[in-house]
């Protein structure tokens, strides 16, 4: 199992369990990913790091003061 975080600008969109699809982006050195329908952005990885999965459970959805963050669990 693979975890990732994803950066959510608001909350109530996603809830623990929710399974959705992730669409990667391509930078000319690395790769993105956005979960469902631009719901959640990850950081950028490098390409030894790349996702294979293209679907992601939620398992955690959490508040600080830089905002809110999802963490999603991928089958790698």
């Amino acid at each position: 199992m693979r975890q990732m975080e994803f950066k959510m600008e608001r909350t109530g969109l996603l809830k623990e369990g929710d399974v959705l699809p992730v669409t990667e982006g391509k930078l000319p050195s690395s790769y993105y990913y956005t979960l469902g329908k631009a719901y959640a952005m990850s950081a950028n990885y490098p390409y030894a790091e790349r996702l294979k999965s293209r679907e992601g459970k939620v398992v955690e959805i959490k508040e600080t003061p830089k905002g809110f963050f999802v963490k999603v669990e991928f089958e790698e």
